[in-house]
Formats: structure tokens, C-alpha cells, sequence
């Protein structure tokens, strides 16, 4: 171990460590935004789910989360118009998911991420018992880095920084 708590010289591992710690955030990113445009396309493409009642469909799974859930005033909101409601959070997973896979407005994206699974949370998977069961709540805490640190690599936030980082010099 060096003086300065480093297990590494500056001649390699230094290097390594600041590569490792730059794309750190790559592998969340791909999951979360693979896994939300799944699911919006997976809602948009159910004829089950966006509809106000029957087996499946976004009216029944609300109504019956409405008496478990943290907030019933949120899903009586959803229940004003579960059609509405359901093509909303398809649409609105669609937009997190290809904003956080391709990195454009990625810490809006990311923010829009918790907030779904901050909402799913309060709402759908509330009562789940242990809480560690209903997964809205590791989605929540899986966006959180991402909506501290953005898109810093492989992004089209980065490159539209580095653009205009060049432009900014040019003009010095």
C-alpha cells in the first residue's frame, strides 16, 4: 500500500481505477433503460392492460391496489381515467428508457425513472411484505446515481458537452 492509500502505482492502476470509475455507471444505465423500454412497449402492445376493467387491464390492478396502497388519493387520480393513466406511464417509460439508454437529457430521465418507481412504489407494490419483495423500491434507489451523475460517457449529453467545450475554444 502506497502513502496515499492507493493499492496502485501511478504507472497503471491509477489509470485503471479512473477507467473503472467512469464507466461505473454504463452497466445501470443499460439495464434501467433496456428494462423501461421493455416495459413501456410491453404495456403499449398488451390489449389487456389499457383497458378500464377485465383481467390484466390497468383499471383492475388499480382498484385493487387502491385500499393497500401509501397514497389512495394518487390512485383514485389513475382511477379518474385508467385508460389515460396506463398509456401515460407507457409512454412515460418509453421516454425515460431511450433518454437514459442513449444518455440525451439523461438526469431528467433518470429523475423521470424514480419518479415512476417512486409512484409504483407508494401505489402497486406498497403493501408489499417484506418491503424488500416489491422491486419499485430498488428501481427508485437504482436511479438515484443516475440522477446525481447523468450520462457522462457513451451519451449524447457528453458529446454535445464535448461539441461545445470545442466551440467555446474556438471563439477564445
Amino acid at each position: 500500500m502506497h502513502a496515499d492509500g492507493s493499492l496502485y502505482s501511478d504507472g497503471g492502476g491509477r489509470g485503471w481505477r479512473d477507467s473503472a470509475t467512469r464507466y461505473a455507471l454504463l452497466p445501470l444505465r443499460i439495464f434501467l433503460g433496456v428494462t423501461f423500454i421493455y416495459a413501456g412497449l410491453d404495456k403499449l402492445t398488451d390489449s389487456a392492460f389499457l383497458k378500464d376493467s377485465g383481467a390484466g387491464s390497468i383499471g383492475d390492478m388499480m382498484r385493487a391496489v387502491r385500499d393497500s396502497s401509501a397514497i389512495p388519493a394518487m390512485v383514485d387520480m389513475a382511477l379518474d381515467n385508467p385508460v389515460g393513466f396506463g398509456y401515460a406511464i407507457a409512454f412515460g417509460e418509453l421516454a425515460v428508457g431511450i433518454g437514459t439508454l442513449i444518455g440525451l437529457l439523461a438526469r431528467l430521465a433518470a429523475l423521470g425513472g424514480a419518479l415512476i418507481s417512486l409512484s409504483l412504489w407508494l401505489t402497486v407494490s406498497w403493501a408489499s411484505d417484506p418491503y424488500y419483495y416489491g422491486n419499485d423500491l430498488a428501481y427508485l434507489m437504482a436511479w438515484l446515481p443516475l440522477v446525481l451523475a447523468g450520462a457522462p460517457v457513451f451519451s449524447l449529453d457528453a458529446a454535445l458537452h464535448s461539441r461545445r467545450r470545442r466551440r467555446a475554444g474556438r471563439y477564445r
